[in-house]
């Protein structure tokens, strides 16, 4: 197990492949353990109001992935196949072997990746806004502006401008997918990581990988494989769809979470693309006795076959 130090507000963080990743972590010496994986452009702040319900019945460890929140730059293209490592990298740094795994947005597609790769890991799953492979770009997102925003994101030259010089997506994008208005100590939070163009390179990389109409083909294969593999698996999932959403509406919510054994759905109501901003109480409780519940079924089936 690598070993941790203190870094800035409370956080943690490890040495990772030559760089370092910060974390939040609640009740270090509890099992089971819950991993929280955030997306684009949040960092592991964005579940600081539901860790705090889920610490009670786990170990909660927050990191901020590669690039974002308190975490390093290292000069790599943030590409999601770098995320990959990078999450190995820091699981394997703190010796977590098996985890229940809680994400949203980019955080989805690493969980995604990681259960189809190391099925034994993942305890459970519970997921919201979630990233998969999208045929065509009508399949992305609900409304034509937004997928005209990305469309001018993946453009080079057009990005840069938009989220390198006017760090559009911290201004414009994450306060745009939350419902309620965010507090101004909230948004400069958001903002910290990102303060100068240069700083911006991690969330200018993800719009360009996300899977739709087979590009990138290597990031849109991977995640046809991660979620065939997501289509069999056997652990429990929570997936949490907000009204009318962004990536997930609520019809199609039910209608993914009916192709997958095991899933359970929790209409949050009213909530865009950030849900964890505007239902962290809902979603905080429904995971904590989801896990409760799961791990007092586990422990019973323990206690038949011991009879």
């Amino acid at each position: 197990m690598t070993a941790t130090r203190a870094a800035a507000n409370g956080m943690s963080e490890i040495p990772v492949l030559g760089s370092t990743m910060a974390y939040r972590e609640t009740n270090a010496a509890r099992d089971p353990v819950a991993v929280f994986l955030h997306g684009n452009p949040t960092s592991s702040f964005i579940w600081r109001n539901i860790l705090p319900h889920v610490a009670p019945v786990a170990r909660c460890i927050a990191p901020d992935l590669i690039g974002f929140g308190r975490s390093g730059k290292p000069p790599i293209a943030y590409r999601f196949a770098d995320h990959v490592c990078h999450l190995d990298a820091f699981l394997d740094g703190l010796g977590i072997r098996s985890a229940y795994v809680v994400a949203q947005d980019w955080g989805t597609a690493l969980a995604f990746e990681l259960a189809a790769r190391r099925p034994a890991f993942v305890k459970g799953l519970a997921f919201m806004e979630f990233i998969r492979p999208m045929p065509t770009w009508d399949d992305f997102h609900q409304t034509p502006a937004a997928r005209a925003t990305f469309r001018q994101l993946r453009t080079p030259g057009v990005g840069e401008e938009m989220v390198l010089e006017a760090n559009a997506f911290v201004e414009r994008v994450l306060p745009g997918s939350v419902v309620r208005k965010l507090a101004d100590a909230e948004t400069a939070a958001y903002r910290e990581p990102f303060l100068t163009p240069d700083s911006r390179r991690p969330v200018l990389a993800l719009p360009r990988e996300l899977p739709i109409a087979g590009e990138p083909a290597d990031v849109y294969a991977t995640l046809e494989a991660a979620h065939a593999a997501l289509r069999q698996a056997d652990f429990p999932k929570l997936l949490f769809v907000g009204n009318p959403g962004a990536l997930v509406s609520p019809d199609f919510g039910q209608r993914f979470a009916a192709s997958l054994k095991h899933c359970h759905v929790v209409q949050l109501g009213s909530g865009l693309h950030y849900l964890q901003e505007d239902h962290p109480d809902a979603i905080g409780h429904a995971v904590a006795g989801w896990i409760a519940g799961i791990e007092a079924a586990t422990a019973r089936a323990g206690l038949t076959r011991a009879a």
